[in-house]
C-alpha cells in the first residue's frame, strides 16, 4: 500500500512544479521554460488568468419576464399544469389550496390536507437526508468536484475528448471556449445558465457542450467555424425534468448516444437520448438523490455516489446495479482506469483510496456488474509531516477530487487540508501506476503553485502525446498545464493527428467505423 510517507517532500517555498521527467518532478520559478526538446508540446496550449475581480456575478433575481406584463388571471387547470410542469405535484396542491375560486372549498380543504401531510414527509425526509435542507446555491458548493466553488472565479473545467479546446465556467455565470487552434473565444450566455456545476463534452463530435445548471440541462451547439464570440441563445437546447435540480453532475456515453444526469433531490438519474429530448429516470430508491457521475472510458459501467453512505455501479447494457455501502460518510470521488476493470474512488472523511476490480461477463452471465465484493485500500494520504531544509511542513487528508490520464500511467489526487490545523493546505498529489498484469500506485511528487494558489480543479488532456498533460484551476483564477513526459505503454507509437480510438460497447460498433472529427 502507498502512503505520503514515501512521498519525496514538496517544492520549496516560492517554486512551482514545472514539469516531470525522468520519473521526477522538476519545480523552480514560473518564469522558466521547458527543455528545449519539448517546448513544441505546450506552445499552443493557453496559460490563464482570470481573477475573481474581474467577473460580476449574476444579481438578477428573476428568472423570467413575467413581472414585466400586465397580470392576467388564467383558469385554476391552467395555472395547475404550470405548476405542474414547474414544481411538481406540491406546486399543483399549493395552487389549488390557494385558489380564489369560491366553488370549490372541498378541493380547497383535501389540498391543503395533502399539502401539509407532504410537508410532514418532506420533513421526515429531510432529517434522514439533512442536505435537502440546504439551498441550492449550497448544495452545488457541497457536492462539487471544486474544492472552493463558491468562493472561486472557476467553477468547472472540461477538455474537449478529441482535440486541444476545452470549456471554462465562470463565477459569473458565463462560459468561456478556448480553441488553440483559434484566437476567437466564444463565451456563452443564457437566461438558464445559472450556478453551473459541471460540464462536458459529447464525445465522436465537434461541438455539443452540455452544461449542468441550477433548473436544467443545456446543451451548447458550437460551430467551430463561426468566428462569433456570442453564440445566441438559440444555439442551446434546454433539457428540463420536474424535480431534478440543480443538477451537479454529468456522464456522457464514450459513444455520445447517451447522457446521464444528475442531481441530489432526486433518487433517479436520468438517461437523455438528446436528439429527442426525451429521457428514462433510472430509479432506485435510497440514498437520498445522486451527486456524482462517471462513466467508464469502455462504455460498459457508470459510477453513481449519493449524498449518503453507499454508492452503485450501474451495468450500461441491461442497467443494473450493485450496491456498495460505506462506513463512515459518502462517496466524494471516484475515477476508472482507461478499460474500466477497475475504479478507485474515495469517502468523505477519510483519508485513503479504495479500489474495486470488475470482471467481464458474457454467455448467461451477460449483464451483470461483475464487481468485487469488498473493496481495497490502495494509499493511505494521512497527514504528515515533511522535514525540509526550511522547515517541517505537514500534508495529508481526505481526497476531493481524483482523476486518471487515458494512458493509465498517471493518477492525480487533489488533497484537501485540514481546515481546523492552519499549517495544513490543499495539494495535489501525483502517482504512477499500472493495472497490469497487477495493479500498482507508486508516489511520484506533490503539485505546487504559485505562493498563496491552492488548486480548486484538475482534468487530463484526453490525448497528449508525449505522456500526460494536467490541468489544474487555481484559486487564484489561474489555469495553468504541467506535462509528464514519459514513454506510454499502452500508446508507444501515438500520432498527434488523430483523435484517440475510443472503447465502445458491441451494440455500439457501427459507430466505430466512423471516422473522428479532428479540427487539426
Amino acid at each position: 500500500m502507498c502512503s505520503l510517507a514515501l512521498f519525496p517532500p514538496p517544492p520549496a517555498p516560492g517554486d512551482v512544479t514545472l514539469y516531470e521527467l525522468n520519473n521526477a518532478l522538476v519545480s523552480g520559478h514560473v518564469y522558466e521554460t521547458l527543455p528545449l526538446a519539448f517546448q513544441d508540446q505546450l506552445a499552443d496550449l493557453p496559460v490563464l488568468t482570470i481573477p475573481k475581480e474581474t467577473l460580476k456575478a449574476h444579481s438578477r433575481l428573476e428568472h423570467s419576464t413575467k413581472p414585466a406584463f400586465i397580470h392576467h388571471q388564467e383558469t385554476l387547470w391552467k395555472r395547475c399544469l404550470n405548476a405542474w410542469r414547474d414544481v411538481g405535484m406540491c406546486g399543483v396542491l399549493n395552487e389549488i389550496a390557494n385558489a380564489e375560486e369560491a366553488d370549490l372549498q372541498w378541493m380547497k380543504t383535501g389540498s391543503r390536507w395533502a399539502l401539509a401531510l407532504c410537508h410532514w414527509v418532506s420533513s421526515l425526509h429531510g432529517s434522514l437526508f439533512p442536505h435537502l435542507s440546504l439551498c441550492s446555491e449550497d448544495m452545488i458548493a457541497e457536492f462539487s468536484q471544486a474544492v472552493d466553488w463558491a468562493g472561486c472565479s472557476i467553477r468547472a473545467f472540461a477538455w474537449h475528448p478529441h482535440t486541444s479546446k476545452f470549456a471554462v465556467a465562470l463565477l459569473d455565470d458565463s462560459i468561456r471556449v478556448y480553441n488553440t487552434n483559434s484566437a476567437t473565444v466564444p463565451i456563452l450566455k443564457h437566461r438558464l445558465q445559472r450556478n453551473v456545476a459541471s460540464m462536458a463534452w459529447k464525445p465522436l463530435c465537434a461541438s455539443i457542450l452540455a452544461v449542468a445548471c441550477q433548473s436544467c440541462v443545456l446543451l451548447w451547439h458550437l460551430d467551430p467555424t463561426s468566428l462569433s464570440t456570442r453564440p445566441s441563445s438559440g444555439c442551446a437546447q434546454v433539457l428540463a425534468y420536474p424535480g431534478h435540480s440543480p443538477v451537479t453532475s454529468l456522464a456522457w456515453a464514450p459513444s455520445g448516444e447517451m447522457l446521464l444526469s444528475a442531481s441530489p433531490v432526486d433518487t433517479a438519474m436520468l438517461v437523455w437520448d438528446v436528439s429527442t429530448e426525451n429521457c428514462v429516470p433510472l430509479q432506485w430508491f435510497g440514498g437520498g438523490g445522486v451527486t456524482y457521475l462517471a462513466w467508464s472510458p469502455d462504455g460498459s459501467k457508470v459510477l453513481a455516489a449519493t449524498p449518503s453512505a453507499v454508492f452503485r455501479v450501474w451495468e450500461a447494457q441491461m442497467w443494473t446495479c450493485e450496491r456498495w455501502p460505506t462506513i463512515k460518510g459518502r462517496c466524494q470521488t471516484g475515477c476508472w482506469s482507461p478499460d474500466g476493470s477497475r475504479l478507485l474512488f474515495t469517502i468523505l472523511g477519510e483519508s485513503v483510496i479504495y479500489s474495486l476490480s470488475f470482471s467481464e461477463y458474457s454467455g448467461e452471465m451477460q449483464g451483470q456488474v461483475g464487481g468485487s465484493k469488498t473493496a481495497s485500500i490502495v494509499a493511505d494520504l494521512s497527514a504528515t509531516t515533511f522535514e525540509t531544509l526550511y522547515g517541517e511542513e505537514r500534508i495529508g487528508g481526505g481526497v476531493h477530487s481524483m482523476v486518471w490520464d487515458p494512458s493509465g500511467e498517471r493518477l492525480a489526487a487533489l488533497i484537501r487540508g485540514n481546515p481546523e490545523t492552519p499549517e495544513s493546505r490543499t495539494i495535489i498529489a501525483v502517482f504512477r501506476t499500472r493495472n497490469s498484469p497487477v495493479f500498482e500506485l507508486l508516489p511520484c511528487g506533490f503539485l505546487q503553485g504559485e505562493p498563496g494558489a491552492e488548486p480548486q480543479l484538475i482534468a487530463f488532456h484526453p490525448c497528449f502525446k508525449k505522456g500526460a498533460l494536467l490541468t489544474v484551476c487555481w484559486s487564484t483564477g489561474r489555469i495553468s498545464h504541467i506535462p509528464f513526459f514519459f514513454v506510454s505503454a499502452r500508446f508507444p507509437c501515438f500520432s498527434p493527428s488523430h483523435s484517440p480510438v475510443v472503447a465502445l460497447s458491441s451494440s455500439s460498433a457501427s459507430v466505430r467505423e466512423r471516422p473522428l472529427f479532428s479540427e487539426l
